[in-house]
């Protein structure tokens, strides 16, 4: 009777153990890192960043649904939210917070952890911002891509002039709620003093905002308009905006905008900002410190113009703009 109490013992014991194995299995493979995505934007607007993003983290060989996951946190322009956003992917808690969409994304993801790694997107000046410290050092958790289109506010008031030369008065589409834009409006004030146009500043911090910028263009009578480089301007939303309003010269900041339609733009890719984005990512993920990955800036600027557009303006490209041109868009 011993003998066969001991045997059910024996068998029940290795049931038990084989039920384990399963979670002992389980418990021994490695756990999918999740990559935190605030921005400022909206998912309608950011489909082609995004999408360069997750083909550069899977160039770098983490594919979003196989070997990562990604949480996606949008604010649709409603500054904030970033703040409560930023808390709650950093309770999730993520492997690497990606900020995208401007310096009010990534102070809110500086705000949320001192520790988790945080890479940014921004068209400010990250130091002067107080993002890092040093552009080849940052230092702390934080490192990025940042555009400082400040420096470029200047000529693209010039290339308007040469496109448009009687033009008197210059408009300038800004948001209001960016921390870079009292800058971008002092260096752009600053140019159209030097060439003797005034300023028209229009300011827009939501979608409806912008098509009532438009119409004060009109009303205005503005001559053209500078697109200031800001997460709520994407090219998809305002380049179609600005062709159902209007038919005056506007000049982007990203080359993307005239590809999608727009006169010209002198500046750098967003496309490519998003794809260094899941780069240094993907470098992250493999272990790598944000302190010691340098901040990305652009390596030149280009000039990128639509003729067709400027035909459907009634403008004739001067020769000089069409010989300096890294790319024309026939």
């Amino acid at each position: 009777m011993a003998v066969g109490i001991g045997r059910r013992q024996f068998i029940s014991a290795l049931g038990g153990a084989a039920a384990a194995w399963p979670l002992a299995i389980q418990a021994q493979q490695p756990t999918m890192p999740v990559i935190g995505f605030l921005s400022s934007g909206s998912q309608r607007t950011f489909v082609d960043q995004v999408a360069a993003f997750r083909q550069s983290l899977g160039e770098a060989g983490y594919v979003e649904g196989q070997n990562v996951a990604i949480e996606y946190r949008w604010a649709d322009g409603q500054y904030d939210r970033l703040s409560t956003m930023a808390d709650e992917l950093v309770r999730r808690p993520v492997a690497v917070l990606v900020a995208s969409g401007g310096t009010v994304a990534a102070r809110a993801a500086k705000a949320a952890t001192a520790s988790i790694p945080i890479v940014f997107v921004t068209a400010d000046d990250p130091v002067a911002a107080g993002l890092v410290i040093s552009l080849n050092r940052p230092g702390g958790n934080l490192t990025g891509i940042s555009f400082i289109s400040g420096v470029l506010s200047a000529k693209n008031i010039e290339l308007l002039r040469e496109m448009v030369p009687a033009a008197k008065l210059i408009a300038v589409l800004v948001n209001p709620n960016s921390p870079g834009t009292e800058i971008q409006l002092k260096d752009t004030q600053d140019a159209a003093n030097t060439i003797g146009v005034k300023i028209l500043v229009l300011k827009a911090s939501t979608e409806h905002d912008i098509d009532l910028a438009f119409t004060t263009l009109q009303q205005e009578h503005a001559d053209a308009l500078v697109v200031v480089a800001d997460p709520l301007f994407t090219c998809n939303l305002v380049v179609p905006i600005a062709a159902r309003h209007t038919a005056v010269p506007t000049v982007y900041f990203f080359r993307e905008c005239v590809k999608a339609g727009g006169l010209m733009s002198y500046g750098t890719s967003l496309i490519d900002a998003y794809l260094q984005l899941g780069a240094y990512v993907g470098r992250i993920l493999k272990g790598e410190k944000p302190a010691d990955l340098p901040v990305v800036q652009p390596t030149k600027f280009e000039l990128v113009l639509n003729l067709k557009t400027a035909k459907a303006l009634g403008l004739t490209v001067p020769l000089k703009l069409q010989v300096a041109a890294d790319e024309v868009i026939e």
